[in-house]
């Protein structure tokens, strides 16, 4: 027998997740442990050890590989918590990261910030100018070198960073993802001085046409890259002394891993790694309930995540945005607001209530940890409410203070309002549900799709207390809370389905119609360093899948839209096969009639997906059938519990999960207790238990 491990750390909880080969599915949870986060996976695998009943070093022992998701990088981009990071890039072009092009007034602002047109600024700076230097070197827009690279210029420009204390160098020179020979020649004139630097180049790391981009990806990739490689260092070593023996692998934004040894390489790739876990879990999931179409929803402490998977593929984007910068990385588009189980509830400077995006996180904590929190949060008022137990959670490890939960809603929230506790907790959960609500219709209806024809999946350690309120608000009418005790950790779970996705991209603009010939060594020529990237993950695969595509424009238009490239060897009908699904995207996302073929098309970056299918495969746990629907044998307690403000508190059944059966159906009101989780089933629906153990919520809709 032989264990796959999934470990997703977040900003509040640490999740593992453990399947094997032979059925076995087991969750743990534990809290993170900021700044040092591996004591937190080594806490969580502990957990995971005892409630599989082994020793830590023999269930590591048998593990194949275990998939970590981690925080830490998109944390520290977020916070600003880097190192220092010195740049260098080519004579004449170094102010270009501070003028930000037009893109620095956008990127990354809501439609209120755009409108406000006196408050914009540019002072999102990702380095101080006296960390930017320039070096003589120039190159054409097709690769030719001009002016050769000065190699003086550059020692002296590496030695004025190091003596600056610059530990970490990131290299973007112009046209260099044309030709990356002076970048490389930098790096080797920098290890010449000091091999210890950390380097980045934008040839390797974002070989991508716009010279802004491309910097701000590379800066942000050495200003993590180092912190990742002492960490996960560091947590190898921990659990190469605990007894595993198989590989450690690392989460990346695209919905694949990469080898822990490889990812600092890669370091950007790595940033949305946490966010992904869900939608890779969705994906794998929906393929065995012949599910398409989901909506995949993740409540945590933290943050409410939302992902798509559309005709059975994730939603995918070339870029994403971090403080007002733009990262060139393929990635599974996922949307965050800070709403979690930990969102603060607070009372803004009109009077009205808010719920977060501020987090108590796992220290302090919400109140009714007991660990010093004092401001009121969603984990309180569902306290407050009924929802949670007053036993605690985490199987009854964690404890909650119901007193602490009520005082600080009293003095925070129910005083300055004049509210009662008790209806101030019920303003809170209700906000929490129209506040996700909203994501949800962002997400799903503003990208043109209708969300009667998506199942929603929810889980976190939070999603399935509100799920089918929100799910409802939307117009959804079927929720499934994944895998029973498994749902709180199964980001966790996506992570330990996943397999190595590496992604390779090269831009060379041109005019449509391309060479058929061009188009084809171009790919060629991905697919073959992608091979020689796999090979060197150090891992054995069942077979590898490679996809094609290219980003395409209406010329002079500065949006690309990509398009996936048929297989095998291109030629001339292929291309034109490529040109008239760009158009038609095109019309599926901004209209018919939107397109202007009279302009021409540009093909712009051309990107090869490779996925390295691993060797393991992990089954899931089949649930006993039920004698009857009637689940009163699960039923474990009755309490007062207030779902809906107008009936007030209302005796409700309580039911423990791993009691319930395949065909137990549960009818609303009713909470469904599981160790890491709490499953609220609102009055007027119900919910039936499958094969899986996923409870299907059948909504009553307010569409």
């Amino acid at each position: 027998m032989a264990y796959v491990i999934g470990v997703d750390v977040g900003g509040t909880f640490t999740d593992a997740v453990l399947d094997d080969d032979s059925g076995n599915l087991v969750a743990a949870k534990a809290p993170s442990t900021p700044p040092d986060y591996s004591q937190g996976v080594m806490d969580v695998l502990a957990v995971l050890a005892e409630n599989l009943g082994e020793p830590l070093e023999q269930m590591l022992a048998k593990t194949h590989h275990i998939a970590h998701g981690t925080t830490s990088s998109l944390n520290a981009l977020v916070m600003g918590n880097v190192p220092p990071v010195g740049f260098i890039t080519t004579q004449g072009h170094r102010d270009s990261i501070f003028i930000m092009n037009v893109e620095g007034r956008y990127l990354g602002s809501s439609p209120d910030q755009l409108q406000n047109v006196l408050g914009q600024t540019k002072s999102h700076t990702l380095i101080p100018k006296r960390h930017a230097v320039e070096v003589v070197e120039r190159l054409d827009r097709d690769g030719t070198v001009i002016v050769g690279l000065d190699e003086q210029s550059v020692r002296v420009a590496v030695r004025g960073l190091l003596d600056q204390g610059i530990r970490s160098i990131a290299v973007s020179l112009l046209w260099s993802f044309k030709n990356p020979t002076h970048e490389q020649r930098i790096r080797e004139l920098v290890h010449e001085i000091d091999a210890d630097v950390f380097v980045a180049l934008s040839s390797e790391v974002s070989p991508r046409i716009r010279e802004f981009a491309r910097s701000s990806t590379t800066i942000m990739s050495a200003q993590i890259g180092p912190g990742l490689r002492s960490y996960l260092g560091t947590l190898e070593e921990r659990l190469r002394a605990e007894g595993l023996t198989g590989p450690l692998l690392v989460m990346q934004s695209n919905g694949g891993a990469i080898a822990a040894a490889e990812a600092p390489r890669a370091a950007i790739s790595t940033v949305g790694s946490v966010l992904t876990g869900g939608v890779v879990g969705a994906v794998s999931l929906g393929q065995q309930l012949g599910h398409r179409n989901i909506i995949s929803t993740d409540v945590g402490g933290t943050t409410f995540l939302v992902g798509l998977v559309v005709d059975g593929e994730p939603v995918r984007t070339s870029t994403t945005v971090i403080n007002h910068h733009p990262i060139n990385v393929p990635t599974l588009e996922v949307h965050a607001i800070g709403s979690g189980g930990g969102a603060i509830a607070w009372i803004d400077a009109g009077g009205n209530l808010r719920v977060g995006p501020r987090s108590a996180q796992s220290v302090p904590g919400p109140a009714c940890y007991g660990a010093g929190g004092t401001e009121p949060t969603n984990t309180d008022a569902n306290l407050v409410l009924g929802i949670l137990p007053e036993s605690g959670l985490l199987g009854g490890r964690k404890a909650l203070d119901l007193q602490a939960a009520c005082e600080a809603i009293r003095t925070k929230i129910a005083e300055p309002l004049k509210l009662s506790v008790e209806d101030a907790a019920a303003a809170i959960y209700a906000i929490q549900n129209a506040q996700t609500g909203d994501l949800l219709r962002k997400t799903v209806v503003e990208a043109g799709h209708d969300p009667r024809e998506f199942v929603l999946y929810a889980f976190g350690g939070a999603g399935p207390a509100y799920c089918a309120s929100y799910a409802a608000e939307v117009g959804v009418r079927e929720v499934v809370v994944p895998l029973g005790p498994v749902a709180s950790a199964f980001s966790a779970y996506g992570l330990a389905s996943s397999d190595i996705v590496l992604a390779r991209e090269v831009s060379d603009p041109g005019q449509m119609p391309l060479p058929a010939a061009q188009v084809q060594r171009h790919f060629d020529e991905l697919e073959a360093t992608l091979a020689a990237d796999l090979e060197r993950q150090g891992l054995r695969y069942n077979r590898i899948e490679y996809v094609r595509s290219i980003d395409l424009r209406y010329t002079s238009q500065l949006a690309e839209v990509s398009v996936t490239v048929p297989e095998g060897r291109l030629d001339d009908g292929a291309m034109s096969t490529v040109a008239k699904d760009f158009e038609r995207r095109y019309a599926e996302l901004f209209g018919e009639g939107t397109g202007f073929s009279a302009a021409g098309i540009q093909a712009i970056t051309f990107r090869v997906r490779a996925t390295g299918i691993l060797p393991f495969n992990p089954q899931l746990p089949k649930l006993a059938d039920a004698d009857t629907p009637d689940p009163a044998a699960a039923r474990s307690d009755v309490r007062k519990i207030c779902l809906d403000p107008r009936q007030g508190y209302v005796d409700t059944p309580v039911y423990d999960y791993r009691a319930l059966r395949h065909g137990h159906v549960v009818a609303g009101p009713a909470v469904i207790e599981v160790p890491t989780t709490t499953v609220v089933v609102p009055p007027g629906m119900s919910g039936t238990v499958d094969h899986l153990g996923n409870l299907t919520i059948t909504t009553e809709t307010r569409s």
